[in-house]
């Protein structure tokens, strides 16, 4: 050991000139047996900050997924906006072609071809023709009614007719029709179904 160093109790050499500059300083803080825990230290923050990186990381990856989800929840719900916009004016308009088939209901055959009439009768299918036309562009579509078995998703039972030759539940009357807006049901069709007479 050299001149400059003191031996301190743990045996361990100190400069005598780092002594003076510690004097006064309590023992406890000068105290070098620390070192090992203090070399423990950074590795169990390297570890802890790696566990929270993964957990960041997690939680981008959940936060990626939500913002797919509604995005794609987003695009559905403005598809449905454009393919399904016109849903209440078409309901409305549907009184207006049940109103147009009635015109030509109570018209009687005999009359369709008196002069006064004519026109009138072809004026009014003219009007209907260009009716469905329109519905057909907008993807509106009249349900099939008529000898078919009630379908609850389309059809709506009104009354039951004793009938010889239906099959009971089959549709035998139409009472007010129905119509589809591409998949979905705008209105359901009116109708009476066969039942086994008494």
């Amino acid at each position: 050991m050299s001149e400059t160093e003191t031996e301190t109790e743990d045996g361990q050499g100190r400069d005598p000139e780092v002594d003076k500059e510690l004097e006064g300083v309590p023992e406890q803080f000068l105290d070098d047996s620390d070192e090992e825990e203090e070399g423990e230290k950074p590795a169990d923050e390297l570890a802890q900050l790696k566990a929270e990186l993964e957990e960041a990381k997690q939680q981008v990856l959940y936060a990626k997924a939500d913002t797919q989800n509604v995005r794609r929840r987003l695009e559905k719900d403005v598809a449905d906006a454009r393919a399904y916009a016109a849903t209440g004016f078409a309901r409305d308009i549907l009184s207006v072609a049940d109103n147009l088939a009635r015109a030509l209901e109570t018209v009687p055959e005999e009359m369709r071809e008196h002069s006064k009439l004519e026109g009138l009768v072809a004026g009014i299918e003219a009007t209907q023709r260009e009716l469905e036309k329109v519905f057909t562009q907008h993807g509106i579509s009249r349900i099939a009614s008529m000898g078919l078995p009630l379908d609850p998703n389309q059809h709506q039972a009104m009354i039951e007719i004793p009938h010889d030759e239906a099959e009971p539940g089959t549709i035998v009357q139409e009472m007010q029709s129905g119509y589809m807006i591409k998949d979905r049901l705008l209105r359901p069709a009116m109708v009476g179904v066969a039942k086994k007479p008494d």
